[in-house]
């Protein structure tokens, strides 16, 4: 008796557990909204809850706002911890963040926020340099960078969903806690002296550098608004949105293009100079070329910046390299964008040295 063969489909183990997993993630979306829509949000009582917690004590209150300067002005806000509390409350929400790319320079983060109740969803992303003036970043930092960037991302997909109105009743709440009771000068003055001393215990920092981020030139200036403002740059440092160099220091980034303009500015500079001394008494002439600041000038990166765009094939670009200050992150930036015109790939460490 002949055996009757059956043939049967070969089984894809990758697009099985593809279809798995979607259907898996499917089911728990569509209970999601379900339950979103069969218990729907309470706003009075979530605004409530919310506050609740926020002024539960000074230091929930103080991780609700930051603050970093940019352009030479001081920007506040609601932070990272605020975003969270207020999501945690205004309930039926589905937020996710994570690290979508890693690239050679910077890295990518991804931060959504989807409301199951409204059904709306907004999805946000922050990119953060993984360069040091030393090179790229080691693993372990890289890992710690993408966490920051995560959180802000995060913050920002929340902030975006929320109604703002809800947002700044909550953190005027908490600003409210962060001063205290500020009603008499000798509140004030124990209250700023804890702000100081907390910064400069845990920064490291001095108390010229703490008032010259605020713009005063003593502690007995320091009012209610700039005690909130010196915690908020705390809570930026914990958060990584800014560093204790950028804000007590002023070491701000500057970027490849502001660097460009920079050594185009002095090059003119130079050009005018040399102008007005060729029109002079010989004697004057040499006492110009020998002094020492315009030598300096000279001897800058500036003159990098002007031989790399000089030249002309890959071959010269190689051959410049070996002369570069391996410590200038702006000049690698540079160096590398020339290297790039030549439709060639990025040099590496050991090709740099």
């Amino acid at each position: 008796m002949a055996e009757l063969i059956v043939e049967q489909e070969e089984l894809n183990p990758e697009r099985i557990n593809t279809d798995v997993l979607y259907q898996q993630d499917k089911a728990q979306v569509d209970i999601q909204i379900s339950t979103a829509k069969q218990y729907p949000r309470n706003i009075t009582r979530s605004i409530q809850n919310m506050i609740a917690i926020v002024t539960l004590d000074q230091r929930t209150a103080e991780s609700c706002t930051y603050a970093v300067p940019r352009g030479g002005k001081v920007i506040t806000g609601p932070s990272v911890h605020l975003a969270k509390i207020i999501a945690q409350n205004w309930k039926n929400l589905r937020i996710e963040n994570r690290v979508i790319e890693v690239g050679p320079r910077q890295l990518t983060s991804q931060g959504i926020c989807w409301d199951l109740e409204n059904n709306i969803a907004i999805k946000t992303e922050v990119k953060r340099s993984i360069m040091t003036r030393s090179g790229r970043m080691n693993d372990d930092l890289i890992t710690v960078t993408g966490n920051a960037a995560n959180s802000i991302a995060l913050r920002n997909a929340v902030f975006s969903v929320i109604p703002r109105g809800v947002v700044d009743k909550v953190y005027n709440e908490a600003l409210k806690m962060i001063t205290g009771d500020l009603s008499d000068e000798t509140k004030l003055i124990k209250r700023r002296k804890q702000v100081v001393d907390a910064l400069k215990d845990s920064y490291e920092v001095t108390e010229a550098e703490i008032l010259q981020s605020v713009g005063k030139s003593s502690i007995d200036h320091l009012t209610a608004d700039n005690i909130a403002v010196l915690i908020g740059f705390g809570t930026s440092i914990k958060n990584g949105d800014a560093s204790v160099e950028t804000i007590f220091r002023g070491q701000q980034t500057q970027t490849v293009e502001e660097k460009k303009e920079e050594v185009k500015a002095a090059k003119d500079k130079l050009k005018n100079s040399a102008s007005k001394n060729s029109n002079e008494d010989p004697s004057k002439k040499n006492a110009t070329e020998t002094n020492p600041e315009e030598q300096t000038v000279k001897n800058s990166d500036i003159d990098y910046y002007a031989q790399i765009e000089n030249c002309k094939d890959l071959e010269e670009l190689i051959a410049l390299s070996k002369n570069l200050p391996q410590d200038d992150h702006n000049l690698l930036i540079a160096f590398d964008d020339k290297k790039k015109s030549f439709n060639s790939t990025l040099f590496t460490k050991e090709e740099l040295k």
